[in-house]
């Protein structure tokens, strides 16, 4: 082969092996440095093999830092020994499914019930209770501060004989918040998902790379420049992104190996990262997102004013909550500006690249 192609890749060549192991739901065999948090919930869950009631806990810390990942290596763990015989294990994501609703739909599809048109919610309870019964079970509810139902947790522990609920949240306050007769019932032990040390985040990316990619395609310094801007960030998820395209951006170079330069251009393109699609925010906060839209760069306290005065009546407390919501699911920056005639102050900004998306209040 001429020198000329010798380091390019034939259009049957790839660098990947698996691009599924960069996927965000991706369980890998080894959850690294969680072991303890795995040992934690498995003695919550342990009293329900014993035919008594298992342990609620809420289970905290900041995005990407492996608080569903390690929840779904526990159900894995169970399907893996056959304890799943004697339990029923729902995992439900309350970012898509946040109402009553759609929870107890999800419900009934693990289960594998179908005939559930035209049923309302209370029947559908009816029908996962009338099954769950028999056995025990595990509900993990993940991003559960995005439930608008809380209700429907007073009535899974009124109800359900022998259960283990696990709440999953970035924002440890949001229990406090809820009714204290539900705190009471739930009397929750509490697990801290503590942010990944430098040597850690780049130990699971390594890991991720076994699973992904074919061998010897990473040039050490452009793995180690993703490693370390991944560990600034404080989220695995934008490390795996920055990953996935860096080889996308060799391959369109024809490059037999991922170099710094292709890491570089993956770095610049996080403004581009965001975990989830804004279709699925919830109606609040597509309203919230599309008033930032329409007033870039305003302080978030006249936003709050635009707010109740032309759309609805919302605390403060929660009108910011759902911008940090915002911010941290990449469709938002904020600012802080420190002195000036009105004091300390945040900015909220729209970012460029979500001018391009729908506008919700169409």
């Amino acid at each position: 082969m001429s020198s000329l192609f010798k380091d390019m890749l034939s259009s049957e060549e790839s660098l990947f092996k698996d691009t599924v192991a960069l996927d965000y739901d991706y369980v890998p065999k080894l959850v690294p440095y969680r072991e303890k948090h795995q040992r934690f919930m498995a003695l919550c869950i342990k009293p329900l093999l014993q035919e008594r009631n298992g342990k609620n806990l809420l289970i905290s810390g900041i995005p990407g830092i492996g608080k569903t990942v390690t929840s779904k290596k526990v159900f894995q763990a169970l399907e893996d020994e056959e304890m799943n015989e004697e339990l029923y294990l729902f995992h439900i994501n309350c970012w898509e499914n946040n109402t009553a609703f759609k929870i107890l739909l999800k419900m009934c599809e693990d289960i594998g019930y179908k005939f559930t048109h035209n049923k309302r919610a209370d029947e559908l309870f009816a029908i996962v209770k009338g099954v769950v019964n028999k056995k025990s079970a595990v509900f993990v509810f993940d991003e559960a501060d995005k439930i608008e139902d809380i209700d429907l947790l007073y009535t899974i522990l009124e109800d359900i004989y022998r259960k283990s609920i696990f709440l999953i949240t970035n924002y440890k306050e949001w229990a406090a918040e809820l009714d204290q007769r539900l705190m009471s019932r739930l009397s929750l032990d509490y697990l801290d998902f503590l942010p990944y040390k430098p040597e850690e985040v780049k130990g699971i990316l390594k890991n991720r790379l076994g699973y992904a990619f074919v061998k010897e395609v990473w040039d050490d310094e452009a793995f180690n420049s993703i490693a370390k801007k991944a560990f600034e960030l404080k989220d695995v998820r934008q490390g795996l992104f920055m990953l996935k395209e860096a080889a996308l951006i060799a391959e369109d170079k024809s490059s037999k190996k991922i170099l710094p330069k292709h890491s570089q251009e993956a770095i610049d393109k996080l403004k581009d990262f965001s975990i989830k699609s804004p279709s699925k925010l919830k109606d609040e906060s597509k309203i919230i997102l599309n008033l930032v839209r329409k007033h870039p760069k305003s302080r978030i306290g006249d936003l709050f004013k635009l707010y109740q005065e032309n759309i609805g009546d919302i605390s403060y407390k929660s009108f910011q909550r759902r911008i940090n919501e915002l911010v941290k699911d990449k469709f938002v920056t904020v600012s802080k500006i420190e002195g000036g005639k009105e004091g300390n102050t945040t900015i909220v900004n729209y970012k460029e690249e979500e001018r391009k998306l729908t506008d919700f209040s169409k």
